[in-house]
């Protein structure tokens, strides 16, 4: 007898279903987290492990455990720390590759990862380097980059197996862009592709619906709350009206298998709350904060 495989198993297998924030500063920096429950009902704070550090990357890894990685704690950083499948943070493993800041992290190929882009030194350094991650969550050696180097990006799945890194700050006028860079399932990243949508900085992404994707919010002049969905084939839309409060420097990840959640920020002061995103890419209202606000964290899923 063959076995039945549910329709949506490669959906169920992608370790989706519970997702953490972490790490980002109240004014100062911290190493809180904060667990998002597979209803994506957000937990009050959890004392933070490693380096307390601000505007890191993390993602996915392995099927169902996530990584932290680089950032801004004493400088450049390039640190990372593991998450469990149960959510747990581990302590600071001795970063591989090039300290940096403002950078994405995503997962592609079903159980790997990839950090790319960023701020590098000597500031203002825009770089496109990338580093692979393991489905055991070792980080490899620098790979030269490829497209427009820029800091403050956001990057996502989509396809089930791909990945697509997005927007940011190119430091050259007109400084923000929409530019984006596909990610193959082998780990290998394209060349430029043209941006659609308004062009901004601080803004975040995650998967929903199994195989697409979505960025949001963000900043140019002002904070926006504006949303670009991902086709699963990796083609960004025309800018969807936002929802919720506008802001930058927020953090998205999955949760229950097919939705997602983007959480805290930076509006008027530092933020707490969530918007919820359905498995259809629609994003809801403001839900009320828990946890301490913050800004410049970032966010993965797990389990």
């Amino acid at each position: 007898m063959f076995p039945i495989i549910p329709a949506n198993s490669a959906t169920a297998a992608s370790g989706n279903s519970e997702g953490i924030f972490g790490y980002g500063t109240t004014g100062s920096n911290v190493s809180t987290t904060n667990l998002v429950s597979n209803a994506g009902v957000v937990s009050s704070d959890v004392t933070g492990v490693g380096t307390a550090r601000r505007y890191l990357a993390a993602c996915e890894y392995g099927d169902d455990k996530g990584i932290f990685g680089y950032g801004n704690g004493t400088g450049y950083d390039s640190m990372t720390n593991l998450v469990s499948n149960a959510g747990v943070v581990a302590t600071d493993v001795t970063g591989v590759g090039t300290g940096r800041r403002y950078l994405g992290a995503c997962s592609y190929g079903g159980d790997k990862g990839i950090f790319g882009f960023g701020l590098m030194a000597p500031s203002p350094h825009y770089t496109a380097l990338t580093n692979l991650i393991s489905n055991s969550g070792v980080v490899a050696s620098d790979t030269t980059g490829v497209g427009t180097g820029r800091s403050h990006i956001a990057a996502c799945e989509f396809g089930g197996d791909k990945a697509i890194f997005g927007f940011g700050n190119t430091g050259s006028p007109p400084y923000y862009t929409a530019l984006t860079n596909l990610v193959s399932n082998a780990g290998v990243v394209s060349s430029d592709v043209t941006g659609v949508g308004t062009g901004r900085y601080g803004l975040a992404a995650c998967e929903y619906g199994g195989d697409k994707g979505i960025f949001g919010y963000g900043d140019t002049a002002s904070h926006l709350s504006m949303t670009n969905l991902v086709s699963n084939a990796g083609v960004v839309s025309s800018d969807v009206t936002g929802v919720g409060t506008a802001r930058r420097y927020l953090a998205a990840c999955e949760y229950g298998d097919d939705k997602g959640i983007f959480g805290f920020g930076y509006a008027s002061g530092y933020v707490s709350m969530s918007n919820l995103v359905s498995n259809a890419g629609v994003v809801a209202t403001d839900v009320t904060g828990v946890g301490s606000g913050r800004a410049g964290l970032s966010a993965c899923s797990f389990n």
